[in-house]
């Protein structure tokens, strides 16, 4: 479940039932909040940090978090607290976890592109 690609399809379903003065409307109303508010949006594209050598699975967390600023932190955090319970208590490699949660991030990014 992804609570934006959900809004996302609610708001393009009410859109396309608008008619054409209305879609205007909203399509102006739209660009009304991002001149106001669109510098407070995350950037929609990852912002890529290198990883840096012997980096713990917490450090690798808050670097990928900040690479995806516009991933919902909520909807990573499960998959996320199964592989650092895998590193704590299950004795998987820091290294391994790291290169997993790469590419869980990238898949949810991949995802919410689509």
């Amino acid at each position: 479940m992804n609570p934006k690609r959900d809004k996302g399809r609610r708001l393009e379903a009410a859109f396309g039932r608008l008619p054409s003065a209305q879609q205007e409307m909203v399509l102006e109303f739209a660009e009304y909040l991002l001149e106001r508010h669109g510098e407070d949006a995350p950037p929609q594209e990852p912002q890529w940090i290198e990883r840096p050598e012997d980096e713990s699975v917490i450090g690798a967390i808050k670097r990928l978090r900040l690479t995806y600023p516009m991933l919902d932190p909520s909807v990573l955090l499960p998959q996320t607290s199964e592989l650092m319970s895998q590193h704590l208590t299950g004795g998987r490699e820091a290294e391994e976890i790291i290169d997993e949660l790469e590419r869980m991030f990238r898949s949810h990014f991949n995802q919410l592109q689509e």
